[in-house]
């Protein structure tokens, strides 16, 4: 009894809260770190994999698609489908610097557990999230 009224009183407080701080991780990465350049690193990393040529817009059209993600995440509009895409996102980074830039990487194991635990939250939330219902289908009688 305790536990479904502790469940159902802190439930939606730690959908926001996970869903701020996930939004807030990704605005972070990608306006200040990206967008801004406030770490050289990451357009170093960009470079290993796209080509130094590259680097400089490609890692601003990254960070614009994290701080796109992060709106998401915020909006909670279609949460499983948002948890999906940010799983997907970060797949795929981790997978590029790991194969293309892993000697740019402060803690490769680190960045992979870090991400393990991040994803772990967006996913807890997102399946805690309220789903859009299936439209009723109109009566013909």
């Amino acid at each position: 009894m305790l536990a479904t009224s502790m469940t159902n009183v802190y439930g939606p407080r730690m959908v926001w809260a996970i869903r701020i701080a996930a939004a807030g991780v990704w605005f972070f990465f990608g306006f200040v770190l990206k967008v801004l350049g406030a770490e050289p690193r990451h357009e170093a990393i960009v470079a290993a994999v796209l080509g130094s040529a590259v680097a400089g817009p490609a890692t601003v059209l990254v960070g614009l698609g994290e701080i796109v993600l992060g709106v998401w995440v915020l909006s909670g509009w279609r949460p499983r489908i948002c948890a999906a895409a940010q799983t997907a996102a970060i797949l795929a980074m981790n997978t590029l610097e790991l194969i293309f830039a892993q000697e740019l990487l402060l803690s490769p194991i680190g960045m992979v557990l870090a991400n393990t635990l991040f994803l772990s939250a967006v996913w807890y939330a997102a399946l805690r999230s309220p789903q859009p219902s299936a439209p009723v289908a109109a009566s013909t009688s």
